[in-house]
Order: C-alpha cells, then structure tokens, then sequence
C-alpha cells in the first residue's frame, strides 16, 4: 500500500519502547517531542506527496489500492522504469530543495538493489528468502528505512577485533534457537530516530579475514529491545523561527549512533553473517551503487540547482552580477549543474541489463557524480559566502523588524530594486544555506555521504574498463596512426 503522512505518524507512535535519546533526555514519544516533532512533519508531507495527483507526477506502481507501492521499491525492467523512478524521486528532492539527504527513497533503493540481484541466496537459500520476505514486507507497508553501515571512529589504525573494546564495532555475541545475539555500535543512522525500521550491512574492506563475528546483515524495527539511537546535539528544539531560519527549522535531520546492547536478531532477519567473502563484495555485486548513486544524483541536482538559484538572488539583490568577476563566477556554479544532469541522464541511457533481465543505470557517470559533487557544492557554498560577504551577517531578526527600531531597518537595509524585509529574508535563507550549524551539517553531509572521496575517486579507477583509452594510446603509437 502506498502510505499517507498520517499513516507514517500512526506507524511512528506505534512504536512505544523506541530508546531514544537527545540532549539529556529519552525521548517518550518522538512523533511529539519539539526536538522531532518538525523532522516528523517533513517526512509525513513527503508521504503526502506521494498520494496526491496534483503533481502529475507517477509515484507508484503495482496496481490500485492495497497492491499499490512507492516507485522507489521499483525493479526496472525497462528505460521507462527508469525514468518514472527519477520523476519520483525528483518530486521529493524538489519538495525539500534536496536538503533532506534521507529521504525514504533512499534506503527503498538499498532494498530493491538485495532484492533484485538475489545476492544474499549466495550465503543460503534460508538468507535469500529471508531477504525477499523482508524487501515484501517493507514494499508492501511503505515502511521508512535507515540505515547504519559505519563502524564508530574508535581507533581507526586497528581492525574491529583489535579495538581495546572487542565490541566497540557490532559484532555476534552468540547464537541460539532465536537467531543472533550482537552486541556494539554503528552510524551514522540518520533519521533513524525517525524512522520504521533499520538495516545494517558491511561495507566493502571493512571485515578483515578471521574477523567473521563483524560480517552480517541483517533488518529490524527500530523498536527492537536493546537497541538505542544517542542522538547529535539537535539545531532545533521546536523554537526555532522559520522566518528567521528558513531551512533548519524545516528540513533538520537527527543523526545517531546506534548502540546495539545484546540485541536479538530473528533468524528470519538475518540476510548474512560470519561470511567474510561475501560481506566484502556486496557493494560491487548487489548493485547498490548504481540504484542509491542514481537517487543521490538526483537529490543532488536538486539541492544543487537550488543554490546556485540562492547564489544568484543574493547578487541581483545588491546588483553585483552586473560585474564580470562576479558573472564569471555564477557562470562557473551554472555549469556544474550542465555537468551534474549530464551525468545523470548519461547513466540512464548506458542502463546496464542484470543477470536477473533486469535494468540498473550505468555506474561510472553515477561514480563520478559521487565524486565530484561534494567538490562542486563546497564551491557553490563559498561563491554565496563571497558574494554575500558582510551582507549576510548583518542581518537583523523578524522580532526587530516588527519593533520600534522598524523604520531604521527600513531605510537602510534596503537593495537594488529590493525593500529591507525582502532582503533580509533572503540574507537569512543564504546564510542557513552555507554559515548556520545547518549549513555547515549540509556542507560536512555532502562531503562524506558517499564514504571516503579517495575510496570513492580510486574505485572509479579500479572498476572502470580502459581498454579503449588503452586502445588509443596504442595507435598513437603505432606506424598506422589513423586506422580506425
């Protein structure tokens, strides 16, 4: 079924046992505590969305009613497929400017990639099937996954099994009848206070040769006992104005470490464990890159698009884009978004078929959307902080536009061809953009989302086919230069 934002509340305050905790405090009820209570609205508008006509936009597939299911669960078998899936998506990163970096399409990607390459059967049909029950079961009640894949940053020098704290990075404890008992901690589960459920698996090198306690996978509801989210410092207590803070008070995203005291995982969702060969090649087998690199550049190009739009308000507003060195730079910003949609859609006309007749976008424009894109917001981010310079910490708060002091602010906050409440309101949407403790959480978010950029950078090497770059060098070489 396809869910409403109502249902997603409902789905929220049936889980009562949730261990949450943020600033101090456990959280009783996460649908009504100010610290959730506006990430929760968010989530539930995307929801919304995707029940609404009004943006003529196809949100699901499956059929009518209950048989019904959000485009992200989605297996494309066709370049149609495809395209509806980035519609869909583009309606949510649009709705959010790209500012909510986990959004549900994403980890509905994760599962839809295990599901369609059939990887986990590799370590048993048991796991296999347990993974195909579970990707229906959360395809079939629209649930909102994390995910938490990172191990703490404890002593990165030593493997997991060489931490002081032999269990300071998840691990299996014991097995029983019931199925596995771990014991540790992962991140970064972002939303994961929020969300229905969690899914934890390896990434790729993270399990060393004799470590196999450290290899599993597996899926639970993030109500599971034993299992409690601590909670990042928060922005946004609920107080925050939206006038005053245009995103951070909308689009904040609590970020968690997850704490897994000797949790019990059913064996029916258990997709993988002490397998070291296999944990190491999810990544390059099941397809994920491609299917969660496609949804990322897509809410990257919104995101993106949508700076670059700040960045040129914030000089019409002055008049500095009349300017060649400032017009050189917004040219710069403006052709990374050319070479962002590029990419994107290069991915999907190369669209690989699957051993399973299925279709994924290609990988490498995807990998080196991954790679570049963090590079090209930080410099988005900085065009806006020097064009904005001094402008954008002067600005005055919506409490002291409406006092006695009004008429000054009036009179000289004004731009070109722009009154004083205009511009400071677009002052405060560019500095929540790039300076605030959110702008700054976009900017380390972008930066790292896709795991280490040299990983990321060596990887497009190491992957990539040359052979025809090869090719070339050859027959530049060769006394038959121009046989082509």
């Amino acid at each position: 079924m396809i869910r409403s934002g109502q249902d997603y509340i409902a789905g929220l305050q049936a889980q009562a046992k949730k261990n949450v905790w943020i600033a101090g405090r456990k959280i009783d009820d996460v649908v009504a505590d100010p610290h959730f209570k506006r990430p929760v609205a968010t989530l539930a508008e995307l929801y919304d969305l995707q029940c609404s006509p009004q943006h003529g936009v196809k949100m699901s597939a499956g059929g009518a009613g209950n048989e019904a299911y959000g485009l992200s669960f989605l297996i494309p078998h066709s370049t149609e497929d495809i395209f509806d899936r980035r519609n869909a998506m583009t309606v949510w990163a649009n709705a959010t400017f790209g500012m909510v970096g986990r959004s549900p399409d994403y980890c509905n990607t994760v599962l839809m990639s295990f599901e369609e390459t059939g990887f986990f059967h590799q370590a048993g049909a048991d796991f296999g099937s347990n993974l195909s029950k579970y990707y229906e079961y959360c395809r079939g009640n629209d649930l909102f996954l994390t995910h938490a894949i990172v191990n703490p940053q404890t002593d990165r020098s030593k493997t997991s099994a060489e931490q002081e704290n032999p269990y300071a990075h998840l691990g299996i404890v014991n097995k029983n009848s019931e199925g596995l008992i771990v014991r540790g901690a992962k991140m970064l589960a972002t939303h994961g206070p929020t969300a229905d459920e969690l899914i934890v698996y390896p990434l790729p090198g993270s399990v060393m040769p004799g470590e196999e306690k450290y290899a599993l996978a597996f899926g639970i509801p993030t109500d599971t006992p034993g299992l409690k989210f601590i909670c990042r410092e928060p922005f946004d207590d609920g107080s925050m104005s939206p006038w005053d803070h245009p995103l951070g008070s909308r689009f904040e995203e609590p970020d968690a470490m997850v704490v897994f005291d000797d949790v019990l995982i059913p064996w029916e969702r258990v997709f993988l464990h002490e397998n070291v060969a296999l944990a190491n090649k999810l990544f390059t087998s099941a397809s994920i890159q491609n299917n969660t690199g496609h949804q990322t550049a897509v809410r990257g190009l919104a995101k993106c698009r949508f700076m670059v739009g700040i960045a040129i308000a914030v000089s019409r507003s002055v008049k500095t884009d009349v300017f060649l060195h400032v017009q050189e730079q917004l040219g710069e910003i403006l052709g990374f978004l050319q070479l962002l949609e590029g990419a994107l859609s290069l991915s999907e006309l190369k669209a690989e078929k699957t051993e399973s007749g299925a279709l994924r976008p290609a990988w490498p424009p995807l990998q080196s959307i991954r790679y570049h894109l963090p590079r090209m917001y930080e410099r988005i981010v900085k065009v806006i902080q020097v064009i904005g310079a001094g402008g954008l910490l002067i600005n005055p708060t919506r409490e002291d536009l409406l006092s006695e002091i009004g008429p000054d602010i009036a009179a000289y906050y004004r731009g070109a061809g722009i009154d004083a409440e205009s511009r400071i309101h677009l002052g405060k949407l560019a500095w929540d953009a790039t300076g605030t403790q959110f702008g700054q959480r976009m900017l380390q978010y972008e930066r790292y989302y896709a795991g280490d950029p040299v990983r990321v950078a060596a990887t497009l090497y190491m992957r990539q086919n040359v052979d025809d770059l090869m090719a070339m060098v050859k027959r530049a070489l060769s006394d038959n230069v121009m046989a082509v």
